[in-house]
């Protein structure tokens, strides 16, 4: 997954300004207690990172960007 598909998804699940605050400020436990932004900086697979926000945020997700 790219970026720009990883933000898309992000933006179209949470509305993009809350998209950058779960990013900034949300630490989830699938990234070992990091939050989604400093996973990025530290090199995480991005798809890894969406499965975490998937896992995190199921309830939020549309079924059709899950994968």
């Amino acid at each position: 997954m790219r970026r720009t598909d990883f933000w898309e998804r992000m933006g179209e699940t949470f509305g993009p300004a809350y998209a950058a605050s779960v990013a900034a400020d949300q630490v989830l436990p699938q990234l070992r207690g990091r939050t989604i932004e400093q996973a990025i900086a530290a090199g995480e697979d991005i798809g890894e990172i969406w499965r975490a926000v998937c896992t995190t945020y199921g309830d939020r997700v549309p079924s059709r960007i899950r994968r």
